[in-house]
């Protein structure tokens, strides 16, 4: 009889631990910068993820950036393809990335359902000011040409930021 209450006690033990086992995870985070680019006067957050598990098809990721200029979060919903192990994610045009400062992201992967599968978080942090870049793109359209409203006819230039940012 005591041998068969230590096994019961046994198994009652492993079917609540295998019961308190954390969600698998399906995504890690492999990269995270700032993409300043000079040319078109623009700043994005960029995050890679990996594909570490099978993700379900029709599932989305749910990426919420934390907004440099103040206000709410910039929301991205991005459907994942069956294809590939890597998943990249560019937020819209930012304003105002302060150098050394924290910012934060959380990424939500979802089924087709609205199921969570997985949540994470994680921080950007740049190594450069955004007033690095001027307030116009310097080149317009395919072709590349000059933006008048930067390189002035009369010879002059201004590469200026305009960029009205909190303190």
């Amino acid at each position: 009889m005591r041998n068969h209450l230590i096994a019961t006690a046994t198994a009652a033990a492993l079917l609540l631990s295998a019961c308190q086992r954390e969600a698998e995870n399906l995504v890690q985070v492999t990269g995270h910068l700032f993409v300043f680019n000079y040319r078109v006067a623009s700043a994005t957050y960029m995050l890679t993820l990996k594909k570490t598990g099978p993700i379900p098809d029709g599932s989305v990721i749910i990426a919420e950036f934390e907004n440099p200029q103040g206000g709410d979060p910039l929301v991205l919903n991005q459907k994942i393809y069956p294809t590939g192990d890597k998943i990249a994610l560019q937020s819209e045009n930012l304003h105002c990335v302060r150098k050394d400062r924290p910012y934060s992201v959380n990424v939500r992967l979802v089924d087709k359902d609205g199921k969570v599968l997985q949540e994470l978080k994680t921080q950007f942090r740049s190594d450069l000011d955004q007033t690095v870049l001027p307030s116009k793109p310097l080149v317009l359209g395919a072709g590349y040409e000059k933006n008048p409203e930067v390189f002035k006819p009369d010879g002059t230039v201004d590469f200026s930021n305009t960029d009205k940012c909190p303190a």
